[in-house]
């Protein structure tokens, strides 16, 4: 990890935009040149499932992606989004879950049916006995397709609500929740989201196609909520990539974690004594 990266730690602005708000939107996370090497192997992936037989008409959710390029595998620790993360929940972390999605067009004419809101996490979210539930994980969505417009799929959120255990939905079923916005961003931006931000995905009314990867990163007592095959990968990976994909001495070692189970904690104590305790 080099320490240049620090200059990508979140600003005190960012977090009380996120804090506040359950999320944050940092535009051109990607380069031009990112988003044309993952859009290619976004492709590569979804014409792979389209000749398969997935139907083009509705939306591909791929998890466990990380393995099918370097480009993806890159992203797990990438210097201009990492730090934001450590930042907002700590050192002991990994990806517990990533997928990537794809929203073709509908093919239906637009309607006001209220949409499918939801706070991330299943089960987390009636047993755990908390008040506000705990933030636990965030994920951050990068976008590699253009959805600075409304109707594209968007990823729709309803700001502040990370904080409330239940969202009131419109007794007819028709509209969203109170305060419901959509995000609309370009290609290249990576919008980051506490998993308690009440939030739902939209249909696609556009002639786009919404493309999204989705990294989710939690404690690392928390289990991965997919058949994450990445294993094969820690031999070639540095210590720090290593723990983030979900590497460790032995199962104590996800509760109450040694040097050598959590390298980033000592990348830490080194480079940004503040965060460790």
């Amino acid at each position: 990890m080099d320490p240049s990266c620090l200059q990508y730690a979140l600003t005190e602005e960012e977090r009380k935009q996120f804090n506040e708000l359950g999320y944050l939107i940092v535009e051109n996370a990607l380069s031009p040149e990112q988003v044309a090497e993952l859009t290619a192997e976004f492709d590569r992936i979804y014409e792979d499932k389209l000749s398969s037989g997935h139907d083009p008409k509705t939306a591909l959710f791929y998890p466990n992606f990380i393995p099918d390029h370097s480009s993806f595998l890159n992203l797990v620790d990438y210097d201009k989004v990492l730090p934001k993360v450590w930042d907002i929940l700590g050192w002991n972390i990994y990806l517990y879950h990533a997928h990537m999605i794809a929203t073709p067009p509908s093919g239906k004419a637009k309607s006001d049916a209220t949409f499918g809101w939801h706070q991330d996490s299943g089960r987390v979210n009636m047993e755990m006995e908390s008040h506000p539930r705990p933030r636990l994980s965030l994920k951050v969505a990068y976008f590699l397709s253009d959805v600075s417009e409304p109707d594209r799929g968007n990823f729709w959120v309803v700001p502040g609500s990370h904080l409330k255990d239940n969202l009131e939905m419109p007794a007819d079923r028709q509209g969203q929740p109170e305060g419901a916005i959509p995000v609309c961003v370009k290609p290249g931006s990576a919008v980051f989201f506490d998993r308690r931000t009440w939030h739902a995905g939209s249909p696609n009314w556009s002639d786009y196609t919404r493309k999204v990867l989705f990294y989710g990163y939690g404690y690392r007592w928390i289990r991965t909520k997919d058949d994450m095959t990445v294993q094969h990968l820690w031999e070639s990976s540095d210590p720090i990539r290593r723990q983030l994909l979900g590497a460790g001495v032995n199962c104590n070692g996800y509760y109450s974690p040694t040097d050598e189970d959590v390298p980033l904690r000592g990348w830490l104590k080194e480079h940004q004594p503040e965060l460790v305790r």
